[in-house]
This record gives C-alpha cells, structure tokens and sequence, in this order.
C-alpha cells in the first residue's frame, strides 16, 4: 500500500480528517494548514508564491549576506506600510491588490483560529463593515455625480444661494486668524478629507480635491500679504516684495490650471458619412526648409497611406530650401512639389504660399518629421461635417524618439516626456471651453474661415496658436481629439530644445502684448482664461529664479524675505504645497509626475525671462528658427555653454548653506529655526539645480534611424524556403529585430524575407541577418526602390494603432517617488559634472555610485506579483491579421 493511501485510511487518516484537513495532502501542507485556515497560506507553493512576492529583491534560492539586513528591513516595512504589488498584468495586479489589502484581516483569521466560534465571528463582522471597498468608493462616486447633476442646481435662486454660502465659506476659510494649534487643527482636518476625496474616482471628487487646494494655497497668500511683510527694513521689504510677487503669480497660475484642466473634454472622433462621395477634398501640407531628406521620406510615404479616397486627397511638399534632390523625390513618389521665391515668414509665409496654390477644402498641416497614421483623416474630418462653424481640429504630438530629459536622463518610456502634459491634459481641457489650439502640426484646417482671417498669422513667431485665436475671435469653433495620429523626432540635444522653447516663449509674449486674449471682442471668458494661461505659463522663469535664490537673502545679507517666525512659515506653507501637489498628480499623473515640474522649468527659466521680458518691451524683436531634427550627438560631453549660469546659481546656493551652516553654530540663538529652515530650502534648491544641468550630460546617439520597440505580427521566409510565425521586438527604417521560436543558425548576411501586414495585405520586405540569439534574430532591411519604402513605412509608422499603447504599463505618478527621483537625479548630476570636470574623479564617482547601489539594494521594495507567462510565437504561418487600424470610421468611433 502507497503512503499516501496509508495516510488517508488508517489512524493517522482519521487522526488529520479530525483536525479539518485532507489526510491525502503533502506533509508541509498538512501541517500549514492545521495553522492557517484559507488559501494561500495553506500550501507550501502558496507561502513560496508570496514570500517571492513579498521580497522582490531576494533571491530565495541564491541567499546573499545583505539579506541578513534586506529580510527583517522588509518585514518590517510591511508590517507599518500597506503597499500595492506592482506588475505588468492589470487582472493579475487587481487580484494581488485584493489579496495583499486582505492580508491584515486573514493573519488575524489565522491567529483566531483557537479562539471561540462567537468571538471569531464578532472580529470578522466587525472588520468587514470599517473596511473600505472598491465598490464603496465607486459607489459614492455614483452618489456624488448624481447629487452634482440634481435638477435642483437647474433652479437659479438655489444655484446662486449655493454659490454665495461657498463663497462666504471659503472667505472665512481664508481670512479667518488663527493660532497656532488652531492652525494646526484646521490643516490637519484639510489633509484628512483631502485623504479620503482622493481615493473616490470621478470628476467631483477632482472638483473637491481643487476646493481643498485653493484653500489651503489662498489662505497661504492671504497670510503672506497682511502679516509677513517687514514695512520697516527696506532690505526685508525689497526681498519680500520680490517673493510675494512670485508667489502671486505662481498662485494666478495654479488657479487657471485648475479651471483649465478640471474637467476634460475626452472627445471622440465621429463618423464619417457612409458614401465617400459625400467627403470632402483634403490639400496634405508638408512644409520644410533645412532638414534632411531621411527625415522627410517617410512623412511624404505615410501620408500616401491615408485612407481617404484617391480623388479626393492631394499631397504637397512646400519646399522652402528649393533643393534639386527633394523635387526629384516628389516627383518619384507622385506629390505635388511648391516652392517660392523667397523665405519671407518662415513657415508661416510657406503655408501662406501654398494656399494660394490649392484649392482643397480642407488643409491638413505635418511638420516634415510628423509621420501620420493611415486613420488620420477618418479620425478627425467627421468634426467637421458635423458643425459648420468648425474651422481646426488638432490632435497630439507623439514623439517616437526620446528628448533630452529623456535620453541624458535614461527616461524614455519610463515617465511621461515634458510636451506629455499640454496634448494630454491641457488640451482636452481647453476643448471643453471651445478653446483648443493649433499647434502647428498633426491639424487639420477649413480653408474658408483660415483665408478669412488672411490664412496663418505672422505677426509673431508663435503662427499656430495666434492662428487659432484670431478664429476664435471671429467665432468659429476648435476641436482636439486625444489619439496620437502621428508621430515624430523629438529635439536631440538640450541647446536645440532650449532654443525651440526661447521661440514659443517668445512668440507667446508677443501675441499676449500685440493682441491680448483678456482684451478685445469675440471671447468667451473662459476661451480668455485658457488663452492667457498659456501665455502666462511662459513667463515662469522670471519667478522660478526668484524661488532659487530667495533663502540667501536671509542666509547672505541678513533679510527676512518672510518675517514671521519658522513654524509659522511650515504650518502655511506645507498645506500650501502638499494640497497643489495632490491635487495636481490626481489631474496631471497620467501625463506629468510630480516635482518634474520644476526641474523643467529650472533648466528653461535663466533662457526665457530675459526674451518674454523683450517681447513684452517690444513685440517686433525676435525671428522664427527651425528646430533641427535628425541630428546625430557623436560622443558623450558635457554641455558647459548651456549650464553655466546654474552653475554660477548652485555657486551661490552653496556659498549660502556655508554661511547658514555658520549661522547655525555662532549666529544668534533665537534664529536658529529660522536658519535651518532656509538651509532645508537652499538643500532642496541646489538638489534641483543638480537635476537641471545633469540634463546637460549629452549622451551618445549615433542612429540615424530611431528604433522603435513595438510588438506586430510578422512572418520570417528562410533561404531554405521555410516560414516561420513570429513578431517584431523593434523596428526602424534601418532594420528590425524579430522574436523567433527557437534559434535559426542563420550566418552573417544571409537573405530572408520578412512579411508585414497592413489591414489585410500582406507586404514582402528583403533583409539581411546581422546578428542572432536564442530567440532573437537582429536582420537589416535590403529594400528596392521607392514602393517598398513606402509600403515599409505604411506597414510600421503608419499603422492606425501603431501609438494608441504607447505609455501602457506605465507607472502612474506618486508625489513621494517623484520627489526622491528629483533628488536622485540631482546627485548624479553633481557625479557627473564631477566626472567631467576631473576626469580623474571618475573611478571616485563611480565606486560611491557602486556604494550608493548597494547601500539602495538594502532597503525595502513594493511587492511585485509575478507576471503571467507569455505564449511563445507558434511555428505557423499566420492565418489571421491583427488590428491594423480602421477601414470605416464608423469603427473608429
């Protein structure tokens, strides 16, 4: 007789069937669950899942000497913090949040195991009701909606009488002194509701974390102005004038932001009409001056792609270099070719030319480096047939490649880039007042209210947004439809994004003192706000170089810039910055993680106060420059030109803290609270200068064609005549790298061919085998002639959802991480400028990064559930084609 059969039959059978447990289990499972009493913790493969889970930074079966400190570090951590497991999986994420928010209450069940059945059942009704669920806070979510919707608030007398008890609330809120404890209490009860409001989804829920905000930031301003201003010394007033003003205006912008973004729009693209003859005709502009001819290829290729009736569609290469090479292509590809006789206006005057040269009825506008989506059309033109007073529809810039943060700061598809913020949520908050804004690319126009208004602007460097304005002013409407139906280059180093950022600051200015959208007829007061506030926000960096030098003027010249004693200064200005905060990675974390904020606008701010200040003065000043892409950054370097005056900045913040450092010691004693506080605050400002010119720590980047990781079907032809099913794990105009299922053993050079699909066509590319793994074959395109270029690029770029998961499996923004990977950065970049001023440091700079490493690997990590395997490609040719984008727009929509 087996043992198992021995123990399920026999005494010791009963024995264990007496104690509530299955005689036929393992033994480590018999004994776990004479403990436990559900599973997980009943088996021993449950405990081996979770303690894998629980300790991603320990490798059970290779046991290091630093987990003598990691294990009891990490038990520890979670005994006090309840932490989500991360993974790449959402079921499998949701099922281990559930689990791991239930562990409290299941230890609890477990260690109740002995005790009486009543009690037992007392602690677990108990648990049950003060637990929160998911479907509790859904469910107040639905509450709070259908209150906010009430026709109650339909009535003018009750909505009006709502209004002004909110007002006279938040004026006492506000204006209202208190002492300190008083303070404290009042603070601490804003952060407790705002703790709760967060956790309910929903747009009320946004609205309410906003009232919490402006209140905690309006008070702080209130206070600022009637009891921390020395009107005695005029060294204090000055300083304090100073930062008031900064203040005032950071306060401004908040506000606006708010109003500007709390609700977005989300539209949706509409359909087009059944029968195509009903659609309109579409001029295709591809505008472009200097840039190389690799760039432009594949625009002009995808936009040959479009899904729009052939007689219907036009597309045209305004060439303002008048070169002989991009005429021969144009007329290889079949477009139209327009050039002119001189540069006047830039690209401005080139569109201007074109217009005259065209008669479609509608404009779309692709900056050369742009590359449409084969749906681009579809996915907008239905807005327009729809309303008549439509005159633009903008969509996102998408950008395939990284920018300078991204690249220097190895960032790329880790965090949302710094353009993320306006096409992801600004924008879509302006549709929703009627005020969204051309942006110069990925648009389309009617050509009817655009030649009414004497096509694009030119009075300023900024043609795309005056554009859009001076159409609102005449009343016609703009739409923006939130899905990438392009993509492009971002700038490759951080003097070319400086410089584009000088010119839309500039430009910005200009419109805000020649045609001011607070003044003047045809606004709406919210088309007023959304307009001014991005004027606005380009005068930051004016304030931002306040906020970086403000605490040496206590810690150099004596000054008090906040005269107010220090703990006064932390009970306003904490809520102040903890409710924006909040607040703003609730509206903005999908898009922008908190605290990058300021590193963006530390490295733009010395650049652009001085040309908004210029504008202001005189709005003539200024050209329009092209921004260069393509380019190539040939070896790593340290860009000291762009940098030096944060140097000069972080000079002076140092100089400072060595001065407080004395103040501390020998200075007076009663102002010791005040020094440390301006220390902590000249700490954190020269970490945020550290963060700002590690960005100017140029990285190497010799492709001239970008990669772009991307999963689609392929099909892989052997010389042997063998196919294979397989799927893309990269692509560029250059070459790909496939996953394969096992390894092929094909040589250096070896010829093949690779299937792509677009829609349901199938497209036969050459290759060349460079290079193979396992599971990895690495081949480089040999393709022959203009059709399969352009068929490669409507295969790749040019598919209708080649962008639409972009940032999927992206971390969304948590305001504690974001601050320490500000800090962070801000070391490295003192280890890098270290490493390239003293090339001898290097070995220095390294080894303390070793250090800090391992010293890191020592401290507690979020749990990770592991992800679920993943199929391997099947050796078939494939008989379906996944999505390759819309046919219909009714699909689409």
């Amino acid at each position: 007789m087996s043992a198992g059969r021995t123990h399920a039959g026999g005494f010791w059978g009963r024995l264990w069937r007496a104690g509530g447990v299955a005689p036929d289990l393992p033994w480590r499972d018999r004994l776990l669950s004479l403990v436990f009493r559900a599973p997980p913790w009943t088996t021993w493969s449950g405990w081996c899942s979770w303690c894998a889970m629980a300790f991603p930074h320990v490798n059970l079966r290779r046991p290091r000497w630093g987990d003598v400190l990691r294990v009891p570090l990490q038990l520890l951590w979670l005994a006090l913090v309840r932490a989500m497991p991360r993974t790449g999986s959402p079921g499998r994420s949701r099922a281990w949040g559930q689990a791991w928010r239930a562990l409290p209450s299941r230890v609890a069940s477990a260690a109740l195991g002995w005790v009486p059945r009543r009690m037992r059942r007392g602690w677990e009704t108990w648990s049950h009701r003060v637990r929160p669920r998911s479907a509790d806070w859904q469910r107040l979510q639905t509450r709070s909606e259908a209150l906010a919707g009430h026709g109650l608030w339909d009535r003018p007398l009750l909505r009006y009488a709502a209004y002004g008890l909110a007002a006279l609330l938040a004026f006492l809120c506000v204006t209202t002194p208190f002492n300190t404890v008083a303070q404290l209490v009042f603070i601490t009860l804003l952060w407790a509701i705002a703790m709760l409001v967060r956790r309910v989804p929903g747009s009320v829920a946004t609205l309410l974390l906003i009232v919490l905000s402006l209140t905690a930031s309006t008070r702080y301003l209130w206070w600022r102005v009637t009891e921390t201003l020395n009107w005695q010394e005029s060294l204090d007033l000055i300083w304090g004038l100073l930062l008031l003003a900064a203040e005032v205006y950071t306060w401004i912008i908040l506000l606006l932001g708010y109003v500007q973004s709390a609700w977005p729009l989300k539209r949706k693209p509409a359909p087009l009409p059944e029968d195509t003859r009903d659609w309109p005709t579409v001029d295709v502009f591809i505008p472009t001056y200097n840039e190389p001819l690799n760039v432009v290829m594949p625009t002009v290729h995808a936009a040959l792609g479009l899904d729009w009736p052939r007689d219907k569609i036009k597309v045209w290469l305004l060439d303002d270099g008048r070169r002989e090479a991009f005429r021969q292509f144009a007329e290889q590809s079949g477009v139209g070719y327009i050039v002119r006789p001189d540069n006047k206006h830039a690209k401005a005057g080139n569109l201007n030319h074109a217009l005259t040269r065209t008669e479609g009825e509608y404009i779309a506008v692709f900056d050369c480096d742009h590359i449409p989506v084969r749906s681009f059309l579809q996915a907008t033109m239905g807005w327009f047939l729809r309303d008549p007073k439509l005159a633009l529809v903008q969509t996102p810039h998408h950008f395939f490649s990284p920018d300078p943060f991204e690249r220097n700061l190895g960032l790329f598809r880790t965090m949302p880039n710094e353009g993320e913020l306006f096409y992801g949520v600004i924008q879509d908050g302006n549709d929703l007042w009627n005020a969204a804004f051309f942006c110069g690319s990925c648009a389309v126009l009617k050509r009817a209210p655009l030649q009414e208004v004497g096509g694009i602007a030119v009075e300023t460097v900024t043609e795309d947004a005056h554009t859009a304005l001076k159409l609102q002013r005449l009343g016609y409407n703009t739409a923006y439809i939130n899905v990438p139906q392009a993509a492009g280059l971002a700038t490759e180093s951080l003097s070319a994004h400086i410089g584009q950022r000088i010119r839309w600051a500039r430009g910005m200015a200009q419109i805000f003192r020649i045609d001011n959208p607070f003044l003047g007829k045809g606004l709406n007061w919210m088309q007023r706000i959304c307009y001014g506030n991005a004027m606005l926000h380009f005068l930051n960096g004016g304030p931002r170089l306040i906020f970086l030098t403000a605490p040496l003027a206590f810690l150099l010249f004596h000054a008090y810039v906040i005269y107010t004693p220090a703990i006064a200064v932390l009970l306003y200005v904490l809520p102040h910055m903890v409710h924006a905060n909040i607040t703003n990675s609730r509206i903005q974390g999908a898009h922008r993680h908190s605290f990058w904020a300021e590193v963006y606008e530390t490295v733009l701010a010395w650049y652009i106060w001085r040309p908004t200040l210029a504008a202001l003065i005189d709005p003539r000043q200024g050209q329009f420059n092209v921004t260069g892409k393509g380019g190539l950054v040939e070896r790593n370097y340290f860009d000291w030109r762009i940098s030096l005056p944060y140097l000069v900045i972080i000079g002076l913040n140092l100089l400072g803290l060595g001065f407080g450092i004395w103040r501390v010691f020998w200075g007076p004693v009663d102002e010791i609270p005040t020094t440390l506080l301006n220390l902590f605050w000249v700490g954190y400002n020269v970490l945020l200068l550290g963060a700002a010119v590690s960005v100017a720590s140029e990285t190497r980047q010799v492709r001239r064609t970008h990669r772009v990781d991307m999963r689609l079907p392929a099909a892989l032809r052997r010389p042997d005549g063998q196919l294979l099913r397989c799927e893309t794990e990269d692509f560029s105009e250059g070459g790909l790298s496939l996953t394969v299922p096992a390894k092929q053993g094909l040589p250096a050079n070896a010829s093949v061919q690779v299937s792509l699909w677009r829609g349901a066509e199938e497209f036969v590319f050459p290759a060349q085998v460079v290079g193979s793994s396992a599971t990895r074959l690495r081949l480089r395109w040999a393709l022959e002639g203009v059709e399969q270029r352009m068929a490669l690029v409507q295969c790749t770029f040019g598919r209708a959802d080649a962008w639409l998961t972009w940032s999927q499996g992206r971390r969304r923004d948590r305001p504690l991480a974001g601050l320490r990977q500000v800090l962070r950065t801000g070391v490295d970049g003192y280890q890098r400028i270290a490493e390239h001023a003293l090339p001898f440091a290097a070995p220095f700079t390294q080894a303390s990064r070793r250090w800090g490493a391992r010293i890191a690997s020592l401290l507690p990590r979020t749990p990770v559930s592991g992800r679920l395997p993943s199929s391997s490609p099947a050796q078939s040719v494939p008989q379906s084609v996944p999505q390759a984008g819309p046919r219909r727009p009714t699909e689409f929509a």
